[in-house]
């Protein structure tokens, strides 16, 4: 699915696995510079391992715990 965002940049949060990691590839999968962001470091580790290289996009992350 082309949508256009191919140079774009996003912040996915709750991305390390589930649906923000499904959202995060297809982001990447577009071409957009993607960073994830979750509580868990070494998931997030996995997560960008799995998903760099996947398209033109780049992935980054961000260790990230907001308290309410």
């Amino acid at each position: 699915m082309e949508l256009g965002l191919k140079g774009k940049r996003a912040l996915v949060l709750a991305s390390s696995q589930g649906l923000g990691k499904a959202i995060a590839r297809q982001f990447v999968l577009e071409g957009v510079d993607v960073v994830i962001a979750s509580r868990s470091e070494k998931k997030l580790q996995a997560a960008q391992k799995e998903l760099s290289g996947l398209g033109e996009g780049k992935v980054t992350f961000r260790k990230a715990d907001f308290p309410i």
